[in-house]
């Protein structure tokens, strides 16, 4: 199972089994996609970047499936939503590349509204 699709359609599944859909309100769910995105930032907190380098390859599996908990909850937003996430995350990239022109952002950390001052 590599697609988008198929990950959509197995959530939404996943959910409809077990009637959790009166449950996810977009309110809960942006929550719900925060909260997640939260447990991945704590495999993170307070490390020191070599501590980050030899936990990351201890806790890889751990990693990994907080990600998945944000991609999902992403995908069942956009989903109840009616956004197609690809289709906005291109447009995003797109719109990103004319704020950050590689001429005045490469290798800089600057955000958009500071690029005239370089």
């Amino acid at each position: 199972m590599d697609n988008l699709e198929e990950v959509k359609n197995k959530l939404l599944l996943f959910r409809k089994e077990r009637e959790w859909k009166k449950f996810h309100k977009p309110k809960d769910l942006a929550i719900s996609l925060v909260l997640e995105a939260n447990e991945v930032l704590e495999h993170f907190q307070w490390k020191t970047d070599e501590e980050i380098k030899k936990y990351v390859k201890e806790h890889k599996d751990e990693i990994s499936e907080e990600l998945a908990d944000v991609f999902n909850w992403a995908i069942l937003m956009a989903h109840d939503l009616k956004i197609d996430i690809i289709k906005s995350s291109l447009k995003k990239i797109d719109k990103n590349s004319k704020k950050y022109p590689v001429d005045k952002t490469k290798g800089s950390y600057k955000k958009y509204s500071e690029l005239n001052k370089l």
